[in-house]
């Protein structure tokens, strides 16, 4: 009893230390509403008011059609360029698309010879340039089709593919990537604040205060777990009803208790790696370059920026231990496809055991500090 009472006050210090520091706070409440509006809003990764140009050299009606075919907001307006400014401009970045018309387009077309057109992309905007290609090629294919039947009506076919997108129908990156900042931010933020939090008990004296007072090193690390947790806990359910699903109306499909379960899982792990950064850094630059390298590798690895099936099959297998993979997968089953507990119990599973040994692990470096602190 009397070790849960020194967590509780230890914790409410760390809480009291966090909130005078304004600075700290600052960055808590800009990391978990304008970054994560911006990061929904600001990046896509869907065609969008895409720079086009057009060389006709046909001049035809049909070629009029397929320049007039091309509109926003997934392209600019056309333009017409004559053919000797076409690498010129593509050089300068100021069309990611350049369609070729030949000469006797139309005549050939009636005539059954097959033409080709060309299409020059920019393929720098590489994801964006894989997709525009094939509007542009729906696009045309569309209107030809259409120009020589004289009609809008479609050909019969021999099969009617229906498509239906699952879960987010409408394509909206927005509903992806304000999940994926929100994970970010938890393992970013929690990291920062617990591993601060240690660097600057030892920068500014109070460890030693601590030391001298009949507290154990389990003790003064839970203290810190449950503090710092509380705080990224607070500020994500404020994130996640005030930033995405009023601002973005982004829908939540499953249970949000159960995705709150696993994020407080998740954060035993991302405490416990906050320790452990803080423990073996010697000074706040120190903690800042470890910051850089560990986080940036978890977020890469986790699935939220690339598919984990995208990576090379022995860094899937490493991925397994990365506490992280396990957060954005259950996350991804909760929040866009409504699963259960029956659905995310083993993600859940692998978040509490990897978390539960990096934090026995953390404990005993933090352990091995203090008594050479003494």
């Amino acid at each position: 009893m009397k070790a849960l009472l020194n967590i509780f006050w230890l914790g409410l210090k760390e809480i009291r230390s966090l909130t005078s520091d304004l600075v700290m706070v600052a960055f808590v409440i800009y990391a978990f509403s304008f970054a994560i509006y911006v990061q929904a809003t600001g990046t896509s990764s869907e065609v969008n008011n895409a720079s086009i140009a057009f060389v006709d050299e046909d001049g035809s009606a049909l070629s009029k059609e397929l320049f007039n075919a091309f509109y926003p907001p997934r392209f600019k307006l056309p333009e017409n360029i004559s053919a000797d400014k076409v690498q010129g401009m593509m050089d300068r970045g100021q069309y990611m698309f350049v369609v070729v018309i030949p000469p006797r387009f139309e005549r050939d077309l009636r005539s059954g010879r097959n033409p080709d057109i060309q299409v020059n992309i920019d393929a720098t905007a590489m994801q964006q340039a894989g997709i525009g290609a094939g509007y542009i090629k729906n696009i045309i294919n569309d209107r030809v089709s259409s120009f020589l039947a004289r009609t809008e009506a479609s050909p019969s076919r021999p099969i009617n593919l229906v498509v239906r997108k699952l879960f987010n129908p409408n394509g909206v990156s927005s509903w992806f990537k304000s999940v994926v900042a929100i994970i970010n931010q938890i393992t970013l933020l929690t990291v920062v604040l617990t591993g601060a939090a240690v660097i600057r008990e030892r920068e500014h004296g109070t460890l030693e205060h601590l030391l001298v007072m009949p507290l154990s090193a389990f003790e003064i690390a839970m203290a810190k777990v449950w503090a710092n947790s509380l705080v990224i806990l607070v500020a994500t359910g404020a994130s996640l009803f005030l930033v995405v699903r009023m601002a973005l109306k982004v829908p939540f499909a499953g249970s949000v208790l159960l995705w709150f379960l696993g994020v407080v899982l998740y954060l035993f792990f991302a405490t416990a790696l906050g320790i452990f950064l803080g423990t073996v850094s010697r000074s706040m630059a120190q903690f800042a370059l470890l910051i850089t390298l560990v986080i940036l590798v978890l977020m890469l690895l986790s699935g939220g920026s690339t598919p984990v099936e995208s990576q090379p099959k022995w860094l899937q297998y490493l991925t397994y231990l990365l506490p992280a993979r396990h957060f954005v997968s259950f996350s991804q089953v909760i929040i866009y496809r409504g699963g259960g507990l029956q659905a995310v119990w083993s993600q859940f599973l692998m978040v509490s055991a990897i978390g539960l040994g990096f934090f026995t692990y953390s404990l005993a470096l933090f352990r091995k500090s203090i008594a050479a602190a003494k």
